[in-house]
């Protein structure tokens, strides 16, 4: 069990928007009997470190459906940017009032808590500006996509709002800190068997028919671990070729449709 790190007040902020490109409303899609979303509120809300779970969505009319669910589930919510994510995401931090902050995305309903909360303490006990569970091509990763996790203190955070100036740095969050060489400390967790190939995110049809094979052989639990999801995933090769001709978009790759946002940056 880790040790909770009550000097700082630790937010989750997922970010959420109905207008991605190859799946349309997504994000409320049901999987196993509940919304796409609420599998990653609940999930995040399960870290034993993070104190709050915000959702931040846009001020776009289609985005109304997300901040009304939202309120019907009680879920503390802020609507920004769709263009500048960045911004939407550090309003958010900053109205919650985070110290520490630690981004997911709406995309991803089977985000584990226990590894929110090694990422939370990897950032904390390794004195890092940054912490998460992968870096973008040419780095290797070795978790589940859809397992990401990136966490930052609010004053870098900070930082990245006042002087991140292209396009897929506002619009991809993070990248700022692992741009700048020299200047930030960079703390990755590696998985101790390399999974990275395993697509475990949701952007197309054939992603959310594996998660939600993959949530209902849980039987109506949402309180699994990916190392769980892992054996049943192993267990069952058929499971794998289901979305495995899918191409994971990349950090660098932005959406031109009008100027919106590239659905991986939800």
């Amino acid at each position: 069990m880790p040790e909770r790190q009550k000097e700082h007040t630790v937010v989750s902020i997922i970010q959420a928007r109905m207008n991605s490109s190859r799946l349309p409303a997504k994000v409320l899609m049901p999987i196993a009997g509940y919304p796409m979303l609420s599998w990653v509120v609940e999930r995040a809300r399960m870290s034993q470190l993070t104190d709050k779970v915000w959702v931040a969505t846009t001020t776009d009319p289609s985005d109304d459906a997300i901040a009304g669910y939202c309120a019907d589930q009680g879920y503390p919510h802020y609507r920004g940017s769709e263009q500048d994510v960045l911004d939407r995401f550090y309003q958010a931090a900053k109205l919650a009032k985070a110290d520490i902050v630690v981004r997911l995305t709406a995309d991803c309903p089977l985000i584990d808590p226990g590894l929110i909360d090694e990422v939370i303490t990897a950032l904390i006990e390794e004195q890092a500006d940054f912490a998460a569970t992968r870096l973008p091509p040419p780095f290797h990763r070795t978790y589940p996509i859809g397992l990401d996790v990136e966490a930052v203190y609010f004053s870098g955070l900070e930082k990245a709002w006042q002087e991140a100036a292209t396009q897929y740095q506002r619009e991809h969050v993070m990248p700022f800190f692992y741009e700048q060489e020299g200047q930030f400390s960079v703390t990755i967790l590696n998985a101790e068997e390399d999974k990275g190939d395993y697509r475990w995110t949701v952007d197309t049809a054939e992603d959310l028919q594996l998660v939600e094979q993959l949530a209902a052989a849980f039987g109506g639990r949402r309180d699994f671990s990916w190392q769980e999801v892992l054996v049943y995933f192993d267990a069952h090769p058929e499971l794998h070729g289901i979305n495995s001709a899918i191409i994971h978009k990349t950090f660098k790759d932005v959406d031109t449709r009008n100027n919106r946002n590239a659905e991986s940056s939800q």
